[in-house]
């Protein structure tokens, strides 16, 4: 058995899905809620799987990104009319900013994070750790109140 937790996030971001044959081709947003589920075996000295804190801080940066920006494929005919208006962008190389990829990404900056740094800190320089044992289950990525995708371990 094991113990997991869940930390949702709440984002403003646009993409372009070059590839679509319908409207999503074109610049659109949405309000988008990211869900990040750990999980342990046991849990740590403070009885937790993970403080929500430390999970909140590991996403920020890569959330923070995404928060009033528009994702594009690298390839997209508007790139350059898009760079050129000074709008925030994220690119993806070769690739649509479907929000199967953007699960992904998020995923795998945190699993990075995770796995590369034993503690993190917040703005007043408290520091938060992440446990042994600790595993990053799975990112869902919400596009609408009905519409998700989900990358994360079987």
């Amino acid at each position: 058995m094991r113990y997991r937790i869940c930390k949702q996030f709440e984002i403003e971001s646009g993409h372009m899905l070059s590839k679509h044959p319908g409207r999503c081709r074109f610049p659109h947003g949405h309000s988008r809620r990211v869900e990040i589920v750990l999980s342990s075996h046991t849990l740590d000295a403070a009885d937790m799987v993970c403080d929500f804190k430390a999970v909140k801080i590991a996403v920020a940066e890569c959330l923070d990104d995404f928060d009033h920006a528009m994702a594009i494929n690298s390839t997209d005919q508007l790139r350059p009319v898009m760079e050129q208006s000074g709008q925030r962008l994220v690119i993806f190389e070769n690739q649509d900013p479907t929000t199967e990829v953007l699960a992904r990404y998020v995923y795998t900056h945190v699993e990075t994070i995770i796995r590369n740094t034993d503690t993190v800190r917040n703005g007043q320089g408290l520091e938060y750790r992440f446990p042994p044992g600790l595993s990053l289950d799975r990112v869902r990525v919400w596009e609408t109140s009905t519409s998700w995708a989900e990358y994360g371990t079987d």
